[in-house]
């Protein structure tokens, strides 16, 4: 149900529009001029503000700067042009002449509050998304990641043509993201292709469009990706695998401006911002012909690298909570914390697939969690990054440790289970037990200076 405020200081019309808004579902207030329609923060609460132009004192056309946010429609027996456009300059969403047909009526509300949640949500939206991928929303201290969070900032405002390199699973997306939403062109669209995912033959059409006729099954004409993204960015994600022909169209777009739709004689000027990213080595893709070399060093005009997730130790514990926490909100589960052994072993895995693997093995242990702490036998994990994985039999707890630890009181949980059970069991089931691979458990080892035992 909408919240309605008409104004008008006629009182039969003022009922019957009361009459026919409540009719259609609406809840509906009256006032017979702007200084009766109540304090602004009470005008907050509106849907929309149903006007009438002319009234006792001020003019309606003052209860927009009064409710602002609020979409205002005019109401006016005076309908010309001139009082039409004054309206719509100080705010209005529209007018409406009088007398007015009830249906036309209807539809003209109806119409502004649907624009009005539209409005509402995409907001939501935005503000949902600025919050997940902003570089605010990128969890990470460790040296590498802030020299990576010093380079978009530096980045963003400029129109250049950035190259994200990194293993896959490091980020590369939400690096562009928080580029687009840095940058002048936030308010226009970004959008996202994976070069990988469309079959090569179509992708010339996807990405550059095409005209009626140009191919069999081109029974229209098609706009492509790039002039979706006019006013924009575009993402080219997994650039490394643009086949020749599309690699070629690209590189006339970014030295002309231009795209050409597949079967047109003319192009089209767009003005977009490219962001490439890949996890490919593109200067041997040179050296072996299948890329460009001048769309290499036009894509490369600056390079942001990622470092995989092995790299960055410190950043590990923090971003295992931080994404505990958002699956936990994805999922509408109660909030959720990963036990000193669970931790352990997020610290000491290789996370051959970096934060998505993460990101995937902490949504797979809230989803199959019967309580609210996070076991490592939940995440699954394999040793080393391959091959099965056996659930660890951990020991009692009876350690003192609680709750969420912190690296030191892990490492001491570590070196106390070593030191009590090494003389009872082989590396090969101390691994296992700690759900780490015995590689991780010799260098643990080596960093804390805890002897192996020798039987």
């Amino acid at each position: 149900m909408s919240r309605i405020l008409v104004i008008e200081d006629e009182p039969i019309i003022r009922t019957e529009l009361r009459r026919l808004l409540t009719r259609a579902g609406h809840d509906v207030a009256e006032a017979g001029a702007v200084h009766e329609a109540g304090t602004d923060d009470a005008l907050d609460t509106f849907d929309l503000i149903l006007s009438d132009l002319r009234l006792p004192g001020a003019p309606g056309t003052d209860i927009i700067a009064k409710a602002p946010g609020v979409p205002v429609l005019i109401m006016t027996s005076y309908a010309t042009v001139r009082s039409a456009v004054e309206a719509m300059k100080l705010g209005a969403v529209d007018y409406i002449a009088k007398p007015f047909d009830h249906d036309e009526l209807l539809l003209q509300v109806e119409r502004v509050l649907r624009e009005g949640r539209l409005t509402r949500q995409n907001a939501a939206l935005k503000r949902e998304v600025e919050r997940v991928y902003a570089v605010g929303g990128i969890v990470g201290h460790s040296a590498a990641m802030r020299d990576v969070f010093e380079r978009i900032r530096k980045v963003a405002a400029s129109p250049a043509t950035v190259l994200v390199l990194g293993e896959s699973g490091t980020g590369k997306e939400l690096v562009a993201r928080a580029l687009h939403a840095q940058s002048p062109r936030r308010d226009g669209p970004l959008v996202a292709v994976n070069c990988a995912a469309i079959p090569e033959s179509l992708l010339e059409s996807e990405l550059f469009g095409h005209e009626k006729g140009a191919f069999t099954g081109a029974q229209a004409a098609h706009a492509g990706l790039v002039e979706s993204a006019d006013g924009g960015t575009l993402f080219l994600d997994e650039i490394g695998e643009l086949p020749a022909p599309a690699q070629a169209r690209l590189l006339r777009m970014l030295q002309d401006g231009e795209v050409r739709r597949v079967g047109a004689t003319r192009s089209r000027k767009v003005d977009v911002r490219i962001i490439a990213a890949t996890h490919r080595d593109l200067p041997k893709r040179v050296q072996e012909g299948t890329f460009r070399q001048d769309l290499y060093f036009r894509l490369r005009v600056v390079e942001i690298k990622l470092p995989p997730l092995r790299e960055r130790g410190e950043d590990v514990p923090a971003l295992a909570k931080h994404l505990l926490e958002k699956a936990c909100q994805r999922l509408h589960r109660p909030p959720a914390t990963l036990s000193p052994e669970a931790l352990l072993a997020i610290t000491t895995h290789p996370w051959p697939g970096n934060v998505r693997e993460l990101e995937n093995a902490i949504e797979r242990a809230v989803i199959l969690a019967d309580g609210p702490v996070i076991t490592p036998g939940l995440l699954a994990l394999e040793p080393g990054g391959n091959g099965a994985f056996e659930t660890p039999e951990l020991p009692d707890a009876g350690l003192g440790i609680e709750g969420s630890a912190s690296p030191d009181s892990l490492e001491e949980y570590f070196r106390r289970f070593v030191l009590e059970h090494q003389d009872k069991l082989g590396e090969t089931e101390l691994a296992r037990r700690l759900g780490i691979s015995r590689k991780a458990l010799w260098e643990r080892r080596q960093r804390l200076g805890i002897p192996r035992t020798r039987a």
